[in-house]
């Protein structure tokens, strides 16, 4: 079968794509036959090793110990582990790859624990979108953030991957939500519901005295007494990342976020999303009902892998990048 793959850390440049084995599944795992993929700032990171933690965090101290990448995946389950209970040969699947990595591929292993039934009215490119990024903003808002039906909730980096699902999340919870983007994605936001909407190249959010219940950080790097200026007495920031400085702004805000709640009770929290059948289940139903559509900016082949992720790497995708893995033969 065809995969991408890199035996050093660096660019995309260094990404090949190669024929490699196709493993069985084990007891507890479903192979996938990959119709398509989406591309994560995880995946950039896991490339580039620019964070050094990602190479302490088992991604290689030298060189990548797992040489693909890929977490994201949709498709079609051919063939399953003697444990399976949840899914059969045929059935139409979405979430992560095993070990988050090997997505990008025709075929990859998943545990099933990590894996739902794909929505029929929602297209393999679309549920490719919906588990890393939709997951963030989910258990962000729902679980770091408590948020609540009637809250004003503000999205920081709204028009990417995590930012645009956050935005329609919040919305599905009933908060009133306001949107923070550049000039240039203001309409996205708009278009996908956000009820207000705040071009930071044109306004200060932090200086315009409107106060918010909870922020919610999809890719921003202010410091955190910014955030906490903006906040109303008792609310939760939640910084869920985004691009290498506001990996460290994770760390740094742990300990600035427990200082702040001491001796102001606002609440700055950082976390990890945690990719789960029952969440992936969530938002099957949030896709299949259309409270949530995922927002799509392009799209590459299998084969231009290293192009999607030199674009991801740019920083100016609106929405997600999807790779659309073709099956014209089976191998």
């Amino acid at each position: 079968m065809k995969a991408i793959v890199y035996k050093k850390y660096g660019s995309p440049d260094v990404l090949e794509i190669k024929d490699v084995e196709k493993l069985p599944p084990l007891n507890d795992e479903v192979l996938v036959e990959v119709h398509a993929a989406s591309v994560n700032a995880y995946d950039w990171h896991f490339l580039t090793a620019d964070v050094f933690l990602i190479r302490l965090m088992g991604g290689g101290l030298l060189r990548p110990k797992k040489q693909t990448l890929g977490a994201d995946i949709a498709g079609k389950v051919v063939a399953v582990g003697k444990n399976v209970t949840h899914f059969q040969v045929g059935d139409q699947v979405f979430g992560s790859a095993k070990g988050g990595s090997g997505g990008f591929a025709e075929y990859v292993c998943a545990n099933e624990k990590s894996l739902a039934l794909k929505p029929t009215n929602v297209s393999f490119e679309e549920a490719a979108t919906s588990s890393m990024a939709a997951l963030t903003a989910l258990q962000g808002l729902r679980d770091e953030g408590q948020i609540q039906s009637g809250q004003k909730v503000l999205i920081h980096g709204a028009s990417g991957g995590v930012g645009t699902f956050a935005i329609q999340i919040a919305k599905s919870f009933g908060a009133e939500v306001t949107a923070v983007c550049s000039s240039r994605n203001v309409e996205i936001a708009r278009s996908i519901g956000a009820d207000y909407v705040i071009d930071y190249t044109r306004e200060d959010f932090t200086k315009d005295g409107k106060l918010y219940d909870l922020i919610f950080v999809a890719n921003g790097n202010l410091p955190i007494s910014k955030y906490k200026q903006a906040l109303e007495p008792k609310g939760i920031c939640v910084l869920a990342g985004g691009g290498g400085a506001s990996i460290i702004q994770l760390l740094v805000g742990m300990l600035q976020g427990w200082w702040i709640l001491k001796t102001e009770n606002k609440k700055i929290g950082s976390f990890m999303a945690n990719i789960n059948q029952k969440d992936l289940a969530f938002m099957k139903e949030l896709l299949a009902s259309g409270k949530v559509k995922p927002v799509i900016d392009r799209r590459y082949p299998l084969s231009e892998t290293a192009d999607a992720l030199r674009y991801l790497g740019e920083g100016h995708a609106k929405g997600k990048i999807v790779i659309i893995v073709e099956h014209p033969s089976k191998r």
